[in-house]
């Protein structure tokens, strides 16, 4: 518990793989038959794949996630997508509930920009609620300099930090990543690399979709694709490991989360989609 307390945990469905991914632990053991999914890569050959032209964005679906640890009531994930002003807006709010809000109170908003003809995100802003931590952080991708650019504030202290570090010609970031794997041709075997990033380096990330499986979850069942997603290069590399249940059609919705940690796991659970 006092090790689940330290952390940072990013409730958001989005922030889960960026938040998996910085814990520092040894490579968690794969469940047998394990899943394969599409990786984000940071090497040469680590690219962000355009959406068909005819692609179809879950645009005013806003989906509602339960979060489990350790089986108890964790909180509660709400993510929208929707078109602004010629560009893709992602809004996901994340709450701390039950015993968990009692000794680790979550209160976080996540939102992202990116251009739906090439899948590059453009900005995250981030509210961040944590404890006794507030945030709030600002993070562009200036591509015409190859950098991104991070502002950040503490609410609490008026302490700031400016960070740029260098950026590839187009990346994903951790709140519309999911979007992004959302609309690739996720046939079981296919592996896939690109370049995600929060702010910090680019890191590289390899999906494998692995599977077809049945899951259950409190939106109702599902014939889904599993997919393993993990960092493969730089600091994160090798610090957890996420999978990830899309439904096998063409939406591709993702219905089911789990991440395995040295000190438990966390699961998004679909509760419903709402629509306007």
């Amino acid at each position: 518990m006092r090790i689940f307390l330290k952390s940072n945990p990013a409730w958001c469905l989005f922030a889960i793989l960026s938040f998996a991914l910085s814990q520092d632990q040894t490579h968690p053991p794969e469940p047998s038959n394990p899943p394969s999914f599409p990786t984000i890569s940071a090497a040469p050959s680590a690219r962000i794949v355009p959406p068909p032209p005819n692609y179809n964005f879950p645009n005013g679906q806003t989906y509602v996630y339960d979060v489990e640890w350790h089986l108890f009531n964790a909180g509660t994930a709400r993510v929208t997508l929707g078109p602004d002003g010629g560009q893709e807006h992602v809004t996901a709010v994340a709450n701390s509930a039950g015993v968990v809000n009692a000794l680790y109170k979550v209160q976080d908003r996540f939102e992202a920009f990116f251009d739906p003809k090439t899948f590059c995100s453009l900005r995250v802003s981030k509210h961040t609620e944590e404890g006794s931590h507030s945030r709030q952080t600002e993070l562009r991708f200036d591509y015409s300099r190859n950098k991104s650019v991070l502002d950040e504030k503490n609410l609490k202290t008026g302490e700031q930090k400016h960070v740029e570090n260098d950026l590839p010609a187009c990346v994903t970031d951790v709140v519309s990543g999911f979007y992004y794997l959302a609309s690739l041709p996720l046939q079981t075997g296919n592996t896939n690399s690109f370049p995600i990033n929060d702010g910090g380096k680019t890191t590289e990330v390899r999906a494998r979709v692995e599977a077809r499986e049945q899951i259950k979850v409190p939106a109702g069942t599902f014939q889904t694709v599993r997919v393993k997603a993990e960092a493969i290069s730089g600091a994160l590399q090798g610090k957890g490991t996420v999978w990830a249940w899309f439904t096998d059609d063409a939406n591709h919705t993702p219905v089911q989360i789990r991440t395995k940690l040295g000190w438990g796991t966390l699961l998004f659970r679909l509760q419903r989609i709402e629509k306007p």
